[in-house]
């Protein structure tokens, strides 16, 4: 069986990924690329990484022959040029999100990818975590019947992270919220419109021109009836961390907790119906009213035995603790168990020759809805029509 060698670029928040690609039993060789020499060092003494597979340059990865794939976690505005560059090495390439920051950066992306023959995988979170593994399974099953509506919601207040994020127009960055309700939907997306609301300080306005402190949207979907609800605030908000999505079906629907230390809601209808005994109807004749729905919390099952052995301890441990801290797990949680998916998805589909489960140009689909949506909001409302993905 081949193996491949990966690079890892980027060790802020990719260091969480060092640690899973140096112990799946498909991986080789690992190589890290950061300009702090610090995290270099930590990488090379933490996961016995030689030092000759440590580099401060992208292109040095690049530069080899041997390494079959590389990983971006790298700040965003280098994600659509890096994963040109990547592409065009001819070597596989993974990136974190957003995908881009532009429309053009996108079909940049899916150019490159067409002309390398290699795989681009979106390496979105959410399609992974357990909680909507479980809604996914259920809802395969046929247990929520029709689907009639969907919401999600990234509330995260980003004060005091890396100043690129300063300003940051909230639905530029849409995935964490999206792509949940666009996965279940199984509709590619196709109007949105979306309304700013609040303000941030001045100082964060003037970074990217955008003076919203929440961003809201309504999208509606090619060839479905199904409309999605979408909202993100970064600033200026008094609201804990959650990455959310609330799904209403015919049978059943699904409510995420309002806060972190509870359990999320299953409602299913019963079939019976609520007997209003002492009310007469106009007619004089006793009335039903509405059906009877049970509530339950419900414990999100882990889905570690769809990994390999070697790795499928990381969907409940990561490498950060309390002496060893990240913003994105000391306000996120760690992605609901996410991250050793992501990976095994991204390596297996490039050993099996096929389209990772996120490609380019799904990945387009859901970076360019938060797009265009940041655009509809700066115009007070206007329908944007999202484009074709080909």
């Amino acid at each position: 069986m081949k193996k491949l060698n990966v690079a890892l670029v980027g060790l802020g928040f990719g260091l969480e990924f060092v640690a899973i690609y140096c112990k799946h039993p498909d991986i080789d060789k690992v190589y890290v690329v950061d300009k702090n020499e610090k995290l270099l060092h930590i990488a090379k003494e933490r996961y016995n990484i030689p030092k000759e597979r440590c580099f401060t340059d992208l292109q040095n990865v690049l530069d080899i022959p041997e390494i079959d794939a590389v990983h971006l976690v790298t700040p965003p505005a280098t994600h659509a040029p890096f994963s040109v560059r990547v592409l065009n090495a001819g070597k596989h390439c993974g990136c974190t999100i957003p995908m881009g920051m532009s429309i053009q950066e996108l079909n940049d992306i899916i150019a490159a990818r067409k002309a390398s023959g290699k795989n681009y995988m979106f390496m979105e979170t959410t399609i992974f975590q357990r909680e909507f593994l479980y809604i996914q399974e259920l809802y395969k099953k046929g247990e929520f019947g029709r689907l009639q509506y969907m919401t999600c919601a990234h509330y995260q207040d980003m004060e005091g992270w890396p100043e690129y994020w300063e300003g940051f127009p909230p639905l530029m960055h849409p995935t964490h919220a999206v792509a949940p309700c666009l996965m279940l939907a199984g509709h590619l997306p196709d109007k949105v419109y979306a309304r700013g609301s609040g303000k941030v300080r001045k100082e964060l306005a003037d970074k990217y021109g955008c003076p919203f402190a929440f961003e809201s949207a309504f999208i509606s979907l090619q060839d479905s009836d199904v409309t999605i609800e979408m909202e993100r605030f970064l600033y200026g908000v008094a609201r804990n961390y959650s990455e959310c999505f609330r799904v209403y079906g015919e049978n059943k629907s699904f409510e995420w907790q309002q806060l972190g230390e509870e359990n999320p809601v299953l409602f299913t209808r019963t079939g019976e119906m609520e007997k209003a005994e002492d009310i007469l109807d106009e007619d004089s004749e006793k009335s039903s009213r509405g059906t009877k729905i049970a509530e339950k919390r419900i414990q999100i099952p882990d889905y570690a035995h769809l990994l390999p052995k070697e790795i499928a301890s990381f969907t409940t441990n990561t490498v950060y603790n309390n002496e060893n801290t990240h913003l994105s797990f000391t306000q996120g949680g760690g992605h609901g168990g996410s991250h050793p998916h992501l990976v095994h998805e991204f390596i297996r589909s490039i050993l099996e020759e096929r389209k990772p489960a996120i490609d380019d140009i799904m990945g387009a689909y859901w970076t360019g809805t938060g797009i265009c949506a940041h655009e509809s909001a700066m115009k007070g409302g206007e329908v944007i029509t999202i484009p074709r993905f080909e």
